[in-house]
């Protein structure tokens, strides 16, 4: 499955809506997802799965980039 996680690049600082970042891995539960990020110095504020008509559309987007972990 493949799942969208919305995250902030640093911990330290407060969330801002307007600086939200999105990135894309393959993954079989939200558990493995956090795992496989745990290592990273990022702020996730929320996964969720994306069913196949929403990551047809997210396929279309420019931003798409499947994460190779």
């Amino acid at each position: 499955m493949i799942y969208k996680v919305f995250y902030q690049e640093s911990k330290d600082q407060v969330p801002v809506r307007e600086n939200t970042k999105a990135l894309y891995i393959e993954a079989s539960t939200e558990r493995e997802v956090r795992q496989k990020l745990k290592d990273r110095n990022i702020n996730i504020e929320y996964i969720t799965a994306l069913d196949e008509a929403m990551l047809n559309y997210e396929k279309n987007t420019e931003n798409f980039k499947l994460e190779s972990l």
